[in-house]
């Protein structure tokens, strides 16, 4: 079956977003089990919380 563009729905913000072909053969070639759960904004909000969080700790 060939793949096409998902449609998924943010977790954070409830917005919609494009899981491509593109990326969804990344994420095979990653290993990747799970399709995301966030949009990219929201995915790059959670990891300069998570790095800033970190840095804080040192």
């Amino acid at each position: 079956m060939e793949k096409q563009d998902k449609i998924i729905v943010c977790q954070d913000c409830g917005e919609e977003f494009t899981f491509t072909v593109r990326e969804q053969e990344f994420y095979e070639e990653k290993g990747f089990a799970n399709e995301p759960k966030r949009c990219k904004n929201c995915r790059d909000k959670r990891k300069a919380e998570k790095s800033n969080s970190n840095s804080n700790n040192h």
